[in-house]
């Protein structure tokens, strides 16, 4: 079977504030909350997902230090062959409504983006999830217009 390449959202819930060391970010306060992280994986989202989630592992993406402290709720798969649709996405939900970026830079160092960690402070997961399926629903480069004839 084939992997599933592509960009990926983590719904990621933070208990309580908390400060975390983030590699080469230092240390960073995060506000209890809903988050989303953005990520690609062209070689395999499943397998990457699967890292994340994973309790032992050596901590390579700003997301593994995070995981520490948060747990994953639930992920959406976005099926692409381009890397430019994490940044698309990322970009799209740091402007949805009640949306913030609590740190600078999370997961964007070979980007130009703000970041590809975005808060939602306490709403609810379950609306996060709609409001990220709503988004992408209006991005092209995820679903690419079609005319009717």
């Amino acid at each position: 079977m084939l992997a599933m390449r592509g960009t990926y959202c983590l719904i990621v819930d933070l208990a309580d504030n908390t400060k975390v060391r983030i590699g080469s970010l230092g240390v960073r306060e995060f506000p209890a909350g809903t988050y989303v992280y953005v990520g690609s994986a062209l070689s395999g989202i499943e397998n990457r997902v699967s890292r994340h989630k994973s309790p032992k592992k050596k901590k390579r993406w700003h997301i593994d230090y995070l995981l520490d402290k948060a747990e994953v709720l639930s992920i959406i798969a976005i099926p692409t062959d381009r890397k430019s649709t994490e940044c698309e996405v990322s970009q799209a939900l740091a402007t949805c409504e009640g949306a913030s970026v609590p740190v600078g830079g999370f997961g964007s160092s070979d980007c130009s983006c703000r970041s590809h960690l975005v808060c939602f402070g306490d709403a609810d997961p379950e609306w996060v999830a709609e409001v990220i399926s709503m988004r992408l629903s209006m991005l092209e480069s995820v679903y690419q217009r079609t005319s009717c004839q």
